[in-house]
């Protein structure tokens, strides 16, 4: 079956317990449902994604495939 790699970085691999998931690429469209699969609470407000390693949005479209990634916000120093 299709699937979709997730991983997660920073406090936002804390906050969900895990490094990363990889998920049936059935039924999700986009990196929002993503979110909705894999936590049960909203996306942060800052909450950044990237498909294969390019910057996106959570309405950006996903395919089986994809690596989708889920990091807080990058400071430097």
């Amino acid at each position: 079956m299709p699937s979709i790699s997730v991983k997660y970085f920073a406090s936002i691999r804390e906050r969900l317990g895990r490094s990363g998931d990889e998920l049936a690429a059935e039924g999700l469209r986009d990196a929002a449902d993503i979110w909705k699969r894999v936590s049960r609470e909203p996306p942060p407000a800052n909450l950044l994604v990237a498909i294969n390693q390019e910057y996106a949005t959570l309405d950006s479209v996903v395919k089986p495939g994809d690596e989708v990634a889920f990091f807080p916000p990058v400071t430097g120093g």
